[in-house]
């Protein structure tokens, strides 16, 4: 069979071959010829060269990729796949040579600015992509930050500040049985939460052979459909877990005559691996980076004598501190997933390919047309000490040490529903920090609200703006009397306001304004001035270590907990809200609510972004950092809706379009769609779809 490409009226590419390999092979050549840039970047940050052509700004990055390793666990985990799954091995194979074959004279406009020429892609050129877009997503760079805070105001003012770090939380989903619908079948809908990006991280795109057919949101650069797809008579999708499986331990090292030797636990020196890199930088000279790894893992900050301003440990040796991540010591990235999730008919099928299931750690849920349902969580936790979840935990000492992984829980559904958005759940003991109640609580809400859904209800939730966070600050407000008549005036108002973040909504500039305040001043006491200048560590873990994001996410927990180290917080409150009368933001939310996406190359002609409806804790999750600014760099970066009962019913829409070519009609054809919560169609009709080529 020739294998065809069509095209939907959105420029969405449906594919149709006459074997799975054939099929990967055109997914491949389709993802290069949409995104031969994206596709590019991508492959050199996983390689830890994007500074060759990005310059300086990307140097941060690529020292930290070079350092944990990022390219050689993603070989070590292609070669156990040989090894273990060659149908799927071969199957990533036929991806890249159909990414080679799209990339080649590539004409994308990126290239000529940077210089650059698209390269070739390995066999495990997929894998090192899916490990870079995920090794920061467990956070474990918080537990850089609770050592701090630890450190400086005690380890029981770790809960202060607890909150979900950049990037890893804000996903909603939620799975209505048949029971609880108008066509007796399930209805999954919902929106992952991530960086907003240019190209954007979701590709819609349709997969058919004569042993599956299949819709969904792919990970360009990855072959199938891991996170979102629908069979026809199965569905499911995912949401972070907010789960803890990567440790970071305090080392002691050594330089020897041979080399660099750690302490090990049982109190012997041993040799570590070590190697000199040499990282390229535009416009620079090149940047050496010393690789080291332990018993533990690779060496991600410091080395033999420290990193800079750290402290040497009670030994009097200097400290470093290595990163164990689970395919580092598997060598498996669980993509032996993809081709039975791809091939499932039923909730039984997605449920044993989860089992395979490693990295990052999510919560699925699936539904089938013969009314079988699935809610659990899938991927790999180990089973280790309490502490290493929490901090920082010294590599020499025993009782550290991994031994085996958790059991995966399960939960099933209340009255017809399963809400999942990052908070406690069935992931429960797998995690320590957890996204806040606000947003499921919403969802359940509101499904609550009405006996049977249909799926072209879902949209309404999708795009829900009511604040419930708001209320500690309103509490607060509430509380204060003597203010000048022009702060009495706005405090009356922000109580009178119905708490929600709408673009158009003055009452909610007000509210974010007054609440921005009030984060400035708290994390400027001199109570928290030890945690104002971040440890000298890796530029990469920065966002972690900032005091006033860390303030504006916690705010809740600042502003409710009992005695606060001194804090007159009303004092803040009653400032922050005489501050803001006295020079009240004179527009809407939607003002300074815009979307700042994320671009590896910032266009020649900027654009000029549009205002969000949304904020942090809203369903319509559209996050700013409360205290340094509202411009949203995160928020849904796709939505939707999987109709169990007509596969054609289901719908879809990312933020910008299909195409990552700047110019394209499909570059940016989906915002206005996006922005008015509006969905795209899932097209399966052939016939309705033009056709583009045959390959």
């Amino acid at each position: 069979m020739t294998t065809e490409i069509y095209r939907d009226a959105w420029g969405i590419p449906h594919l149709r071959a006459g074997s799975a390999a054939g099929l990967a092979h055109a997914q491949g050549l389709v993802t290069a010829r949409d995104r031969a840039w994206q596709l590019e970047v991508e492959r050199h940050r996983a390689q830890g060269t994007s500074a060759s052509f990005l310059g300086g700004s990307a140097l941060a990055w690529d020292r930290f990729a070079r350092r944990a390793r990022l390219d050689d666990t993603a070989r070590r985990c292609f070669a156990e796949l040989v090894g273990r799954d060659p149908e799927t091995a071969r199957w990533v194979r036929a991806y890249v040579d159909g990414v080679n074959e799209g990339l080649a004279g590539s004409t994308a406009p990126e290239f000529a600015r940077t210089g650059l020429t698209p390269g070739r892609w390995e066999p495990w050129t997929p894998l090192g992509v899916w490990l870079a877009t995920h090794i920061l997503f467990a956070g474990f760079p918080a537990k850089l930050w609770r050592e701090q805070v630890a450190a400086h105001l005690g380890p029981d003012a770790i809960g202060l500040f607890a909150a979900d770090g950049p990037g890893t939380s804000g996903s909603n989903g939620w799975l209505v049985s048949g029971e609880r619908t108008v066509t007796g079948q399930a209805v999954i809908a919902g929106d992952p939460h991530r960086w907003i990006e240019d190209p954007g991280v979701y590709q819609q795109i349709h997969l058919s052979c004569p042993e599956f057919d299949v819709v969904g949101l792919a990970v360009p650069g990855v072959p199938g459909i891991a996170h979102f797809g629908h069979t026809g008579t199965v569905a499911w999708a995912i949401t972070n877990a907010m789960s803890d499986y990567q440790d970071l331990y305090r080392e002691r090292l050594r330089r020897t005559g041979a080399g660099v030797e750690a302490l090990d636990p049982d109190g012997e020196w041993r040799r570590a691996a070590r190697r000199t890199e040499t990282v390229e930088v535009a416009g620079e000279d090149p940047v050496e980076v010393e690789v080291i790894e332990t018993g533990r893992g690779p060496v991600i900050i410091g080395g033999p004598e420290g990193p800079d301003g750290d402290p040497a440990d009670p030994s009097g040796l200097p400290v470093a501190i290595s990163l164990r991540y689970p395919p580092r010591v598997t060598g498996d990235l669980g993509f032996t997933a993809l081709l039975p999730l791809l091939r499932a008919r039923r909730v039984a099928d997605v449920d044993r390919a989860f089992d395979q299931w490693a990295e990052p750690v999510n919560v699925v849920q699936a539904a089938d047309t013969e009314g079988g349902v699935l809610h659990r969580v899938a991927g790999r936790v180990p089973l280790r000490a309490a502490t290493n979840s929490l901090r920082v935990v010294p590599a020499w000492e025993p009782g550290h040490e991994w031994r085996g992984w958790h059991a995966t829980p399960r939960a099933g559904l209340t009255d017809g529903v399963a809400v999942m958005a990052n908070q406690r759940g069935p992931a429960a003991p797998l995690g320590v920090e957890f996204a806040p109640p606000h947003r499921a609580d919403r969802i359940t809400a509101l499904l609550a609200g009405k006996e049977r859904w249909s799926a072209a209800g879902m949209p309404a939730i999708h795009t829900d703006t009511h604040l419930a966070s708001a209320t500690p600050l309103l509490d607060r407000l509430a509380a204060l009397d003597g203010l000048t008549p022009e702060a009495a005036a706005l405090r009356d108002r922000l109580l009178g306001w119905d708490r929600r973040m709408d673009a158009g909504s003055a009452d909610a500039a007000l509210y974010a304004a007054v609440r921005a305040a009030v984060v400035r001043r708290l994390a400027a006491h001199p109570a928290f001035a030890a945690l104002t200048t971040p440890p000298v560590y890796p530029e990469v873990f920065q966002p972690w270590l900032a005091l006033v994001p860390r303030a504006g996410f916690a705010l809740e927990h600042l502003l409710r907990a009992g005695e606060l180290f001194g804090v007159d917080r009303p004092a803040a409150v009653r400032a922050a809200i005489e501050e803001v009368a006295a020079r009240p933001p004179a527009g809407v939310w939607g003002d300074t609510h815009r979307l700042a996406p994320w671009r590896a190359l910032e266009p020649e002609q900027p654009y000029d972004e549009p205002g969000l409806s949304g904020d942090h804790d809203c369903v319509l999750c559209t996050s700013g950092v409360p205290g340094l600014t509202d411009r949203a760099a995160r928020g849904p970066a796709a939505r939707y809706v999987w109709d169990l009962a007509r596969r054609e019913d289901s719908h879809w829409v990312v933020p910008l379009g299909a195409s990552g070519v700047p110019g394209s009609p499909h570059h940016r054809d989906q915002l206005p769609l996006w922005l008015a919560g509006d969905l795209v169609p899932v097209v399966t009709d052939w016939t309705t779809m033009q056709k583009e080529c045959d390959v």
